[in-house]
């Protein structure tokens, strides 16, 4: 549950630390004193969209931070450790600042979080209700989430959804083939053309690098042949021959080392020149045996050559490229063929309708139930709520066809009382029968659910008298369970809480500024004859303030 509050230099709350009692707990005062100036506050802290206008005037930054207990809810304890969220004692301390840049920035437990973070755990630490979601229940989207969420079925849904998906691009994929079908048989051809061009001309990198070297010297090879002659012929063919010279060198010089032994180191250098001068001879030569002037070989390297670059220049890519090419070339092909193949598209058609169906199938059994046991509930709440005889029906429509939200449509209906035909609840609910009903829908809707806190603001709206206090009993039992505030202009409501603060506005230095007190049972008695009697409050109006507080159940 909450536990703490605190709020700094936000709208008109310049500084308000707040604690926070279980059960159920009502926020009264005068309209614009900034009750809900508190739940936007912790809308934000939720992560709510936030921007500069909520930072107060003349300040440079906003702060909200709170303190909950960590709800014994497996998946939020997943979800914190699954994102790297330490915790300790059992608290989750939350923490948000806005400046006036525009700049938004959030903590949990001390660690930068995101807003999509914020949001995320906030869904699973409280459930705020604003004074007119019941308007949103006119809607068929707004009525088919809470069914869903009613009926554990979200996740389930979103699985449906994805189904009709996949099965919808199915049969977009078949109707194309169909329809394109000779347009994708000259593609193919095309394709298998590129593909017997591409195999006939066999490319290999490493036999490219071998054929571009052995054209090199080919081209070359009368060259090549009279140098390398040349160079044999001079290390040992003439007269006299460089070997035989640096021989008879090195021999002389080793005469003289007896004379000057640094002779004789030179003289080991020429021998060993010798000896490497000779060895070159000797590969020179055979070199000139296997160098061979071969036209027709030059030829035949010189038309591959010339047949590989054509198809690359062909198609736009250097020669290296000719195996990617040949790769793309073969998936392209692939896909076209799958393309093309009607049988085969039809066949995963009938498997994706299939598996959407089935996944739909057990949606809807969700459903039924879900809706089985809202009707019963909400038209039982509605013979309290002054609708006597008044019935609530969640009908599930048959789509036979379906979509992306499964085989029924949902539509809440209701009948106002006794022999009434059930009818669509915008069709037919008055303005206050729409408050009542849309409260004990959500009155229902938050009791079913996991989350320990639940904020209502002005719900209420549209109720009065005896309906009201029957209202405050309902959030009075539903405190019993879960941590419930509620804002409200209702005394009758009001005065079934278990512990009530005041807002209130005041000037100070100038400012106007938004104050909170808390109240005790003397301050209650008067908060609750102020709702009453409005300006006078008499002896008689506390008394009957007083009497309104003693009789809660």
């Amino acid at each position: 549950m909450l536990r703490s509050l605190q709020i700094r230099d936000f709208v008109i709350v310049d500084q308000l630390d707040l604690e926070f009692g279980a059960g159920f707990g009502a926020l009264t005062g005068e309209t614009g004193a900034g009750k809900s100036i508190l739940l936007d506050a912790l809308s934000l802290l939720l992560g709510a969209r936030g921007d500069a206008s909520m930072i107060r005037e003349g300040c440079e930054r906003a702060e909200v931070g709170a303190e909950f207990d960590l709800p014994a809810i497996a998946e939020i304890g997943d979800w914190l450790a699954h994102n790297q969220f330490d915790v300790d004692d059992g608290v989750l301390l939350l923490r948000r600042v806005l400046d006036r840049s525009g700049r938004s920035r959030a903590w949990i437990n001390g660690t930068v979080a995101t807003l999509a973070q914020l949001r995320a755990l906030g869904d699973g630490l409280a459930d705020i209700h604003g004074q007119h979601a019941h308007h949103a229940l006119l809607k068929g989207e707004a009525q088919r989430r809470m069914l869903d969420a009613l009926g554990d079925a979200e996740a389930l849904a979103l699985r449906v959804a994805a189904a009709w998906h996949d099965w919808q691009q199915a049969i977009a994929a078949r109707q194309q083939a169909e329809q394109d079908s000779e347009r994708l048989a000259r593609e193919r051809e095309l394709l298998d053309w590129r593909l017997e061009e591409l195999g006939a001309v066999g490319f290999d990198p490493a036999e490219w690098t071998t054929l571009n070297q052995e054209q090199s010297r080919l081209a070359h090879a009368a060259r090549l042949l009279e140098g390398a002659q040349a160079a044999r012929e001079a290390l040992t063919q003439a007269e006299p021959g460089v070997v035989d010279q640096l021989e008879r060198h090195a021999a002389q010089l080793s005469t003289l080392a007896a004379f000057d032994p640094d002779l004789g180191d030179i003289a080991e250098l020429l021998r060993t020149a010798a000896i490497q001068a000779g060895e070159a001879a000797l590969g020179l030569g055979r070199y000139c045996e296997r160098l061979d002037i071969d036209p027709q070989r030059l030829a035949e390297v010189d038309e591959r050559i010339a047949r590989v670059t054509a198809v690359a220049r062909k198609y736009r890519v250097e020669p290296d490229g000719l195996p990617q090419l040949l790769t793309t070339t073969v998936a392209e092909a692939r896909r076209l063929a799958e393309a093309t193949d009607v049988t085969s598209l039809a066949a995963v058609e009938r498997a994706r309708e299939g598996a959407y169906r089935e996944d739909a199938a057990a949606l809807s059994a969700l459903r039924r139930q879900a809706a089985d046991a809202l009707g019963r509930d909400v038209s039982e709440a509605m013979q309290s709520l002054a609708m006597a005889g008044g019935r609530f029906e969640v009908a599930l429509e048959a789509e036979p066809q379906g979509s992306a939200h499964g085989l029924e449509r949902v539509e809440f209906r209701v009948a106002g009382g006794t022999g009434q035909a059930l009818r669509a609840l915008g069709k037919v609910a008055s303005g206050g029968e729409l408050s009542r009903i849309g409260l004990a829908i959500q009155v229902i809707a938050s009791r079913d659910g996991g989350t320990p806190t639940l904020i209502f603001d002005e719900v209420d709206v549209g109720v009065g008298g005896r309906v009201a206090e029957i209202v405050g009993q309902m959030l009075r039992r539903l405190g019993r369970e879960r941590q419930v505030l509620c804002v409200t202009h209702l005394p009758q409501v009001a005065a079934q809480a278990d512990w009530q603060w005041t807002i209130s506005k005041e000037v100070r230095e100038g400012a106007t500024l938004s104050r909170v007190r808390e109240l005790d049972d003397d301050g209650r008695v008067d908060e609750i004859a102020r709702m009453l009697g409005g300006i006078q409050i008499t002896a008689t109006t506390r008394e009957h303030a007083s009497e309104m507080l003693g009789r809660r159940d």
